[in-house]
């Protein structure tokens, strides 16, 4: 089976060494933004691998990118710049919050497999599953059940770079095989669940759900829309198409900027994912918004619901309370 991190594709796309210097991958960089510091950004660390650098000799640029993925649309070298980071990450030594991360895969890799219950299945993400009353929404308008093993040992893993155990990887994906259709709201996890199933359809939850004319009904031309950068990062040739309709449909504002990148509220490196340097989501939430004439925020991710309350006095809805009234709606084109 195969389990390495990079993306996963029919044919090997360029790295590093593709680089070519534009820096047009600073233009959407977070982290550039919030630091103005060029050896935090993709363009300085594909340079100093160029020059034999190792990943230990750019330790903290590696751990400072937020795995957002608006610099891979950007990039006109088509460079795989996130498996490039995932790939740089797992070659840092393993520190006692990353050791964690693998004694918590060990610990799920021993449970009892869990059976599907239907043909469909949706993967919530950290957030997600912390407000269950927006939980049990979402899994009635997808007409899914909520998977029993939701792989959020192994979205962390993703995040930090780390192998995961051939025992624990067969674990989650076996009740997984079964399915005709599954919706994920982690936008990392997304983009590797389509490598080790190829033949499944995998579908990001933002943009499920804002193909229910349910929820586009409820979206108003005073609202600001805001997209789950992962995900739509991950798909951007296909899926710019469906929000720049759903944009003129609606009238609603976007967090995209002219290159039709979205704009991520909660970028956050890996001391900050691992818990071990408190989130600063304010300045970007608060640029996000900058001179916005709204009235409400509707937000794709639950993540970033705190990020936005905390800088504005707008209303933050997550996607799903747009509909009507919750109620399910089965066989969702995704």
């Amino acid at each position: 089976m195969k389990s390495g991190f990079g993306l996963f594709s029919p044919a090997p796309r360029p790295d590093y060494s593709a680089c070519s210097g534009c820096s047009l991958c600073l233009l959407v960089c977070p982290v550039w933004r919030k630091t103005h510091d060029l050896t935090l950004t993709p363009h300085a660390r594909a340079k100093a691998l160029q020059h034999g650098a190792r990943s230990t000799d750019i330790a903290a640029s590696v751990e400072s990118c937020t795995l957002c993925g608006a610099c891979e649309p950007a990039c006109p070298e088509e460079i795989d710049l996130v498996g490039m980071m995932i790939a740089l990450r797992r070659q840092l030594p393993r520190s006692p919050a990353l050791q964690a991360v693998h004694d918590r895969m060990d610990g799920a890799a021993a449970r009892p497999l869990a059976q599907p219950a239907s043909n469909r299945s949706f993967l919530p993400d950290a957030a997600l599953n912390k407000r269950r009353e927006t939980l049990a929404r979402v899994a009635a308008l997808l007409g899914s059940a909520v998977a029993a093993d939701d792989g959020a040992d192994i979205a962390l893993a993703l995040e930090t770079g780390a192998a995961v155990p051939a025992p624990r990887l067969e674990r989650f994906l076996a009740p997984l095989r079964a399915m005709k259709t599954i919706v994920v709201a982690d936008g990392l996890l997304l983009r590797h669940l389509r490598g080790w199933l190829p033949r499944t359809k995998i579908a990001g939850l933002g943009a499920t759900l804002s193909r229910l004319p349910a929820v586009q009904r409820g979206l108003r031309t005073t609202d600001l829309y805001v997209i789950e950068p992962r995900a739509y990062h991950a798909d951007h040739a296909r899926l710019v198409r469906h929000y720049d309709r759903l944009r003129v449909e609606t009238g609603c504002a976007m967090n995209l900027d002219l290159q039709r990148i979205a704009i991520p509220v909660t970028a956050r490196n890996l001391q900050q994912r691992l818990g071990l340097e408190p989130p600063d989501d304010s300045a970007q939430a608060r640029w996000i918004l900058h001179r916005r004439k709204i009235q409400r925020i509707v937000v794709e991710s639950v993540e970033d619901i705190t990020a936005f309350e905390q800088v504005c006095d707008w209303p933050v809805v997550h996607l799903a309370d747009l509909a009507d009234d919750g109620k399910m709606i089965a066989g969702v084109e995704s």
